[in-house]
């Protein structure tokens, strides 16, 4: 249940810091630390044009792993990429990898230029793709704990009684 928690407000955090992130300014200081800065497609000022902050290890649930510094996200949709190379196009590759349309790429002006209503519209969307992913992720991690507690249960049961379950009795 604490792991739930955890996940819950973590996805709460990114929720309420990532509303920052409809400024391109915001956008570009995550990429201090961007690998490709030069002679490419995929510079910062690029990659925070198409909607894309900078979090290198998000996709590294191991923070003593080597670090994965060419991670960038979209602020709205929650496409993660990495691997980027120089002749990578950020609003390309954002628009073929997003699984939805995302409501970020398909403004047709500039965010300083929407109105009160289009702008809680947008908003509205991005928090509701906040929301599903963030219960897909407690899903996910509910599931794993259930299927490792009835494994500890039926290797409990095996252990103690001789049980052997309906699955694995000889037909």
């Amino acid at each position: 249940m604490e792991l739930f928690l955890r996940e819950i407000i973590s996805a709460s955090e990114s929720m309420s810091g990532f509303k920052e992130m409809y400024s391109y300014e915001n956008r570009l200081k995550t990429f201090a630390e961007w690998p490709l800065k030069e002679n490419c497609k995929c510079t910062p000022e690029n990659m925070a044009k198409a909607g894309f902050i900078h979090c290198p290890n998000a996709s590294e649930p191991d923070a003593a792993k080597s670090k994965t510094l060419d991670v960038a996200k979209c602020f709205f949709c929650l496409t993660e990429l990495e691997g980027w190379e120089p002749d990578h196009d950020p609003w390309l590759e954002h628009s073929k990898r997003s699984q939805d349309t995302c409501g970020f790429l398909t403004l047709s002006k500039d965010v300083d230029d929407l109105t009160l209503e289009e702008y809680y519209q947008l908003e509205k969307e991005r928090v509701k793709i906040f929301l599903y992913k963030a219960a897909r992720s407690v899903i996910s991690s509910f599931e794993k704990e259930v299927a490792a507690t009835r494994k500890r249960l039926v290797d409990h049961f095996v252990k103690k009684y001789q049980y052997t379950p309906e699955s694995e009795k000889p037909s």
